[in-house]
């Protein structure tokens, strides 16, 4: 796991296809109606609903939107199990503890945070 997220960003700013995620204005009308607060829960219950455990359909199981937290899985390697290793060296073959439900929550909700303030100026 990345100790410091901005060279988690600088990494995904690398990547061609995770780079190319990125808030559209729906997705901000949707925070400016809903709040930040609950878009943070909400990340909390994709992440615990999505990649708690190894699914059969794991790389399949996240949208490319419908929900600014699905753009943000995408965008920063958080969409399946198997980005989660690939980006973050979390293993696949075990359950999320609360400390990497933590993380990535952090991880999603500050990219979120910030796409939100780049396109609300």
């Amino acid at each position: 796991m990345y100790q410091d997220l901005n060279k988690l960003y600088d990494a995904l700013s690398k990547s061609k296809f995770r780079s190319s995620f990125h808030l559209k204005s729906k997705d901000i009308e949707y925070i400016n109606k809903i709040g930040m607060d609950k878009i943070n829960d909400h990340t909390k219950d994709f992440i615990i609903d999505r990649l708690l455990s190894l699914k059969e359909n794991d790389g399949k199981q996240t949208p490319y939107r419908g929900h600014p937290t699905f753009i943000a899985m995408h965008a920063c390697g958080c969409c399946c199990r198997g980005c989660l290793y690939k980006w973050h060296k979390i293993p696949k073959d075990k359950e999320l503890s609360e400390i990497e439900i933590e993380y990535i929550q952090k991880v999603l909700t500050t990219w979120i945070e910030n796409e939100y303030k780049k396109n609300s100026v």
